[in-house]
Protein backbone atom coordinates (compact mmCIF):
# COMPACT_ATOMS: atom_id res chain seq x y z
CA UNK A 1 0.00 0.00 0.00
CA UNK A 2 1.04 3.63 -0.41
CA UNK A 3 1.94 5.45 2.79
CA UNK A 4 3.68 8.61 3.91
CA UNK A 5 6.34 7.72 6.48
CA UNK A 6 8.80 9.64 8.59
CA UNK A 7 12.25 9.72 7.02
CA UNK A 8 15.22 8.81 9.20
CA UNK A 9 17.64 11.24 7.59
CA UNK A 10 17.73 15.02 7.66
CA UNK A 11 17.97 17.70 10.32
CA UNK A 12 14.19 18.18 10.62
CA UNK A 13 11.34 15.63 10.45
CA UNK A 14 10.05 15.01 6.94
CA UNK A 15 7.69 12.59 5.24
CA UNK A 16 8.45 10.43 2.22
CA UNK A 17 6.04 8.39 0.12
CA UNK A 18 6.73 4.65 0.13
CA UNK A 19 5.10 1.38 -0.85
CA UNK A 20 4.88 -0.81 2.27
CA UNK A 21 3.06 -4.04 3.15
CA UNK A 22 -0.54 -3.52 4.19
CA UNK A 23 -1.41 -4.26 7.85
CA UNK A 24 -3.61 -7.15 8.99
CA UNK A 25 -6.05 -6.91 11.92
CA UNK A 26 -5.23 -8.97 15.01
CA UNK A 27 -7.77 -10.17 17.54
CA UNK A 28 -9.99 -7.29 18.59
CA UNK A 29 -8.81 -5.01 15.77
CA UNK A 30 -10.24 -3.64 12.53
CA UNK A 31 -8.58 -2.85 9.23
CA UNK A 32 -9.75 0.48 7.83
CA UNK A 33 -9.57 1.51 4.20
CA UNK A 34 -8.75 5.18 4.62
CA UNK A 35 -10.50 7.77 2.48
CA UNK A 36 -9.29 10.84 4.35
CA UNK A 37 -7.03 11.70 7.30
CA UNK A 38 -6.77 14.81 9.46
CA UNK A 39 -3.46 16.61 9.95
CA UNK A 40 -2.03 17.63 13.31
CA UNK A 41 0.98 19.65 12.21
CA UNK A 42 3.24 19.14 15.23
CA UNK A 43 2.66 15.41 15.41
CA UNK A 44 6.00 14.62 13.78
CA UNK A 45 7.73 15.96 16.90
CA UNK A 46 5.63 14.06 19.44
CA UNK A 47 7.12 11.35 21.60
CA UNK A 48 4.83 8.57 20.24
CA UNK A 49 5.96 9.45 16.72
CA UNK A 50 9.64 9.09 17.55
CA UNK A 51 9.54 6.38 20.26
CA UNK A 52 7.84 3.07 20.94
CA UNK A 53 5.83 2.50 24.11
CA UNK A 54 8.86 0.80 25.68
CA UNK A 55 10.95 3.94 25.12
CA UNK A 56 13.04 2.65 22.22
CA UNK A 57 13.62 4.79 19.15
CA UNK A 58 10.84 4.41 16.56
CA UNK A 59 11.57 4.44 12.84
CA UNK A 60 9.43 5.20 9.77
CA UNK A 61 6.27 6.17 11.66
CA UNK A 62 3.11 6.89 9.66
CA UNK A 63 1.33 9.99 11.07
CA UNK A 64 -2.34 10.99 10.98
CA UNK A 65 -4.34 9.42 13.81
CA UNK A 66 -7.80 10.68 12.86
CA UNK A 67 -9.54 9.38 9.78
CA UNK A 68 -12.70 8.55 7.90
CA UNK A 69 -13.13 5.45 5.79
CA UNK A 70 -14.65 2.01 5.49
CA UNK A 71 -14.11 -1.18 7.46
CA UNK A 72 -12.08 -3.46 5.17
CA UNK A 73 -11.61 -6.45 7.50
CA UNK A 74 -12.30 -7.40 11.12
CA UNK A 75 -10.23 -9.50 13.48
CA UNK A 76 -11.55 -12.19 15.79
CA UNK A 77 -13.87 -11.11 18.60
CA UNK A 78 -15.06 -7.98 16.79
CA UNK A 79 -18.83 -7.83 16.48
CA UNK A 80 -19.74 -4.12 16.65
CA UNK A 81 -18.64 -3.27 13.11
CA UNK A 82 -18.93 -5.09 9.79
CA UNK A 83 -16.99 -5.02 6.54
CA UNK A 84 -18.17 -2.18 4.32
CA UNK A 85 -19.41 0.00 7.19
CA UNK A 86 -18.48 3.69 6.96
CA UNK A 87 -16.74 4.90 10.10
CA UNK A 88 -14.67 7.75 11.49
CA UNK A 89 -12.41 7.93 14.50
CA UNK A 90 -8.88 7.58 15.80
CA UNK A 91 -6.19 5.00 16.51
CA UNK A 92 -3.38 4.58 19.01
CA UNK A 93 -0.71 7.30 19.01
CA UNK A 94 2.05 4.66 18.97
CA UNK A 95 0.48 2.80 16.02
CA UNK A 96 0.93 3.69 12.38
CA UNK A 97 -1.61 6.35 11.47
CA UNK A 98 -3.91 6.99 8.54
CA UNK A 99 -1.72 8.91 6.11
CA UNK A 100 -1.79 5.66 4.19
CA UNK A 101 -4.25 3.59 2.21
CA UNK A 102 -5.04 1.38 5.22
CA UNK A 103 -4.68 1.57 9.00
CA UNK A 104 -5.49 -0.49 12.09
CA UNK A 105 -7.77 0.59 14.92
CA UNK A 106 -9.99 -0.83 17.67
CA UNK A 107 -13.80 -0.75 17.95
CA UNK A 108 -13.72 1.47 21.05
CA UNK A 109 -11.90 4.20 19.10
CA UNK A 110 -14.37 4.72 16.24
CA UNK A 111 -18.04 5.33 15.47
CA UNK A 112 -20.30 5.29 12.44
CA UNK A 113 -19.53 8.19 10.13
CA UNK A 114 -22.07 11.03 10.37
CA UNK A 115 -24.34 10.55 7.37
CA UNK A 116 -24.49 14.26 6.55
CA UNK A 117 -20.71 14.59 6.26
CA UNK A 118 -18.40 13.62 3.43
CA UNK A 119 -15.34 11.54 4.30
CA UNK A 120 -13.22 14.68 3.94
CA UNK A 121 -15.41 16.54 6.43
CA UNK A 122 -15.63 13.58 8.81
CA UNK A 123 -11.83 13.24 8.94
CA UNK A 124 -11.62 16.82 10.22
CA UNK A 125 -13.69 16.03 13.32
CA UNK A 126 -12.31 13.36 15.71
CA UNK A 127 -9.31 14.98 17.40
CA UNK A 128 -10.81 18.48 17.49
CA UNK A 129 -14.23 17.44 18.74
CA UNK A 130 -12.93 14.96 21.31
CA UNK A 131 -10.34 17.43 22.59
CA UNK A 132 -13.04 20.06 23.05
CA UNK A 133 -15.43 17.58 24.69
CA UNK A 134 -12.91 16.13 27.11
CA UNK A 135 -11.35 19.50 27.93
CA UNK A 136 -14.65 21.23 28.69
CA UNK A 137 -16.63 18.48 30.37
CA UNK A 138 -14.07 16.10 31.91
CA UNK A 139 -11.21 18.43 32.82
CA UNK A 140 -12.80 21.86 33.30
CA UNK A 141 -16.14 20.49 34.53
CA UNK A 142 -17.89 23.30 32.68
CA UNK A 143 -21.25 24.41 34.05
CA UNK A 144 -24.06 26.37 32.40
CA UNK A 145 -23.73 30.11 32.86
CA UNK A 146 -19.95 30.12 33.20
CA UNK A 147 -17.66 32.28 31.07
CA UNK A 148 -15.16 30.55 28.77
CA UNK A 149 -12.23 32.22 27.01
CA UNK A 150 -11.09 30.23 23.97
CA UNK A 151 -7.66 30.91 22.51
CA UNK A 152 -7.55 30.07 18.81
CA UNK A 153 -11.29 29.82 18.25
CA UNK A 154 -11.01 29.43 14.48
CA UNK A 155 -8.69 26.41 14.67
CA UNK A 156 -9.52 22.73 14.39
CA UNK A 157 -9.99 22.41 18.17
CA UNK A 158 -11.20 25.90 19.00
CA UNK A 159 -14.17 25.79 16.64
CA UNK A 160 -15.56 22.81 18.56
CA UNK A 161 -14.79 24.37 21.94
CA UNK A 162 -16.91 27.40 21.03
CA UNK A 163 -19.83 25.31 19.83
CA UNK A 164 -19.85 22.80 22.67
CA UNK A 165 -19.45 25.49 25.31
CA UNK A 166 -22.40 27.43 23.89
CA UNK A 167 -24.43 24.23 23.60
CA UNK A 168 -23.76 23.65 27.31
CA UNK A 169 -25.10 27.10 28.16
CA UNK A 170 -21.80 28.88 28.73
CA UNK A 171 -20.83 32.42 27.73
CA UNK A 172 -18.02 32.38 25.17
CA UNK A 173 -15.29 34.87 24.36
CA UNK A 174 -12.64 33.92 21.85
CA UNK A 175 -9.44 35.28 20.38
CA UNK A 176 -9.19 35.22 16.59
CA UNK A 177 -7.79 37.23 13.71
CA UNK A 178 -10.01 39.95 12.28
CA UNK A 179 -10.57 37.93 9.10
CA UNK A 180 -12.10 35.10 11.16
CA UNK A 181 -14.27 37.28 13.37
CA UNK A 182 -17.46 36.57 11.42
CA UNK A 183 -16.69 32.84 11.32
CA UNK A 184 -16.27 32.42 15.08
CA UNK A 185 -19.33 34.60 15.72
CA UNK A 186 -21.37 32.27 13.55
CA UNK A 187 -20.08 29.37 15.66
CA UNK A 188 -21.53 30.99 18.77
CA UNK A 189 -18.84 33.26 20.21
CA UNK A 190 -20.51 36.24 21.85
CA UNK A 191 -17.35 38.31 21.93
CA UNK A 192 -14.34 38.20 19.64
CA UNK A 193 -10.97 39.68 20.59
CA UNK A 194 -8.57 40.48 17.76
CA UNK A 195 -5.35 39.27 19.38
CA UNK A 196 -3.28 41.32 16.95
CA UNK A 197 -4.97 44.62 17.83
CA UNK A 198 -4.82 44.59 21.63
CA UNK A 199 -3.68 42.22 24.41
CA UNK A 200 -6.61 40.02 25.40
CA UNK A 201 -5.86 40.44 29.12
CA UNK A 202 -6.75 44.14 28.79
CA UNK A 203 -10.18 43.26 27.43
CA UNK A 204 -11.41 40.33 29.49
CA UNK A 205 -11.15 39.37 33.19
CA UNK A 206 -12.86 37.15 35.75
CA UNK A 207 -13.08 34.14 33.42
CA UNK A 208 -14.26 30.78 34.76
CA UNK A 209 -12.43 28.64 32.17
CA UNK A 210 -9.59 29.38 29.77
CA UNK A 211 -9.28 26.82 26.97
CA UNK A 212 -5.84 27.34 25.43
CA UNK A 213 -4.85 25.86 22.07
CA UNK A 214 -1.92 28.25 21.46
CA UNK A 215 0.52 27.88 24.36
CA UNK A 216 3.68 29.88 24.90
CA UNK A 217 3.26 33.54 25.82
CA UNK A 218 -0.51 33.33 25.31
CA UNK A 219 -0.78 30.67 28.00
CA UNK A 220 1.50 32.55 30.40
CA UNK A 221 -0.60 35.71 30.09
CA UNK A 222 -3.84 33.81 30.55
CA UNK A 223 -3.48 33.04 34.25
CA UNK A 224 -4.21 36.66 35.12
CA UNK A 225 -7.69 36.61 33.55
CA UNK A 226 -8.95 33.65 35.58
CA UNK A 227 -11.20 34.43 38.53
CA UNK A 228 -10.43 32.75 41.88
CA UNK A 229 -11.26 29.09 41.43
CA UNK A 230 -11.11 29.41 37.64
CA UNK A 231 -9.77 26.50 35.59
CA UNK A 232 -7.10 26.40 32.90
CA UNK A 233 -7.19 23.81 30.13
CA UNK A 234 -4.34 23.67 27.61
CA UNK A 235 -3.57 21.31 24.77
CA UNK A 236 -0.62 23.26 23.37
CA UNK A 237 2.21 20.92 22.46
CA UNK A 238 4.86 23.00 24.25
CA UNK A 239 3.06 22.36 27.57
CA UNK A 240 3.73 18.63 27.53
CA UNK A 241 7.26 18.93 28.94
CA UNK A 242 6.56 21.87 31.25
CA UNK A 243 7.91 22.00 34.79
CA UNK A 244 5.30 24.55 35.86
CA UNK A 245 2.89 22.75 38.19
CA UNK A 246 -0.13 24.83 37.21
CA UNK A 247 0.40 24.09 33.55
CA UNK A 248 0.90 20.39 34.28
CA UNK A 249 -2.50 20.30 35.94
CA UNK A 250 -4.15 22.07 33.02
CA UNK A 251 -2.50 20.08 30.22
CA UNK A 252 -4.01 16.93 28.76
CA UNK A 253 -3.76 14.77 25.66
CA UNK A 254 -6.97 13.72 23.97
CA UNK A 255 -8.01 10.07 24.17
CA UNK A 256 -9.95 8.13 21.56
CA UNK A 257 -13.54 7.53 22.63
CA UNK A 258 -16.07 5.90 20.34
CA UNK A 259 -19.04 6.68 22.57
CA UNK A 260 -18.24 10.39 22.56
CA UNK A 261 -17.71 10.27 18.78
CA UNK A 262 -21.17 8.74 18.42
CA UNK A 263 -22.68 11.64 20.38
CA UNK A 264 -20.71 14.15 18.35
CA UNK A 265 -21.87 12.44 15.16
CA UNK A 266 -25.51 12.74 16.18
CA UNK A 267 -25.01 16.43 16.93
CA UNK A 268 -23.40 16.96 13.53
CA UNK A 269 -26.25 15.18 11.77
CA UNK A 270 -28.80 17.21 13.75
CA UNK A 271 -27.12 20.48 12.81
CA UNK A 272 -26.12 21.27 16.40
CA UNK A 273 -22.43 21.13 15.44
CA UNK A 274 -20.53 21.95 12.29
CA UNK A 275 -16.99 21.33 11.16
CA UNK A 276 -14.71 23.29 8.89
CA UNK A 277 -12.10 22.03 6.43
CA UNK A 278 -9.25 24.45 5.92
CA UNK A 279 -7.76 22.82 2.82
CA UNK A 280 -7.58 19.41 1.18
CA UNK A 281 -4.39 17.87 -0.19
CA UNK A 282 -3.78 14.57 -1.98
CA UNK A 283 -1.72 11.89 -0.23
CA UNK A 284 1.48 12.63 -2.14
CA UNK A 285 1.44 16.22 -0.81
CA UNK A 286 1.15 15.23 2.84
CA UNK A 287 4.73 16.36 3.48
CA UNK A 288 3.67 19.93 2.69
CA UNK A 289 0.85 19.68 5.20
CA UNK A 290 3.15 18.68 8.03
CA UNK A 291 5.83 21.17 7.01
CA UNK A 292 3.35 24.05 7.10
CA UNK A 293 3.93 25.12 3.51
CA UNK A 294 0.40 24.73 2.13
CA UNK A 295 -0.55 27.90 0.25
CA UNK A 296 -4.21 26.96 -0.17
CA UNK A 297 -5.05 27.31 3.54
CA UNK A 298 -7.78 29.74 4.61
CA UNK A 299 -6.64 29.95 8.23
CA UNK A 300 -9.58 28.22 9.90
CA UNK A 301 -10.59 24.65 10.58
CA UNK A 302 -8.63 21.49 9.85
CA UNK A 303 -6.23 20.54 7.09
CA UNK A 304 -7.20 17.16 5.59
CA UNK A 305 -5.38 14.63 3.41
CA UNK A 306 -7.53 12.96 0.75
CA UNK A 307 -6.11 9.45 0.67
CA UNK A 308 -8.54 7.92 -1.83
CA UNK A 309 -10.30 10.85 -3.43
CA UNK A 310 -11.86 8.92 -6.33
CA UNK A 311 -13.39 6.23 -4.12
CA UNK A 312 -14.52 8.80 -1.57
CA UNK A 313 -16.39 10.80 -4.21
CA UNK A 314 -17.98 7.62 -5.59
CA UNK A 315 -19.25 6.61 -2.16
CA UNK A 316 -20.61 10.06 -1.47
CA UNK A 317 -22.60 9.97 -4.74
CA UNK A 318 -24.19 6.74 -3.51
CA UNK A 319 -22.65 4.57 -6.21
CA UNK A 320 -21.85 0.94 -5.46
Amino acid sequence: MKAMRLADSGDSPALVEEDIPGPLPARGELLIKVYAAGVTSKELLWYPTTHDKNGERRRHAVPGHEFSGVVAAVGDDVDRFVVGQEIYGMNDWFADGATAEFCITRPANIASKPVTLTHIEAASVPIGALTAWQGLFEHAKLRAGEHVLVHGGAGGVGLFVIQLARFAGAQVTTTASSRNSKFVTELGAERVIDYRAMPFEKQVTEVDVVFDTVGGETLRRSWSVLKPGGRMVTVAADSEATIDERTKQGFFIVEANGEQLSRVGRMLDAGDLRTEVDAVLPLHRAAEAYAGTVKERRGRGKLVISVDAQESRRKERGES
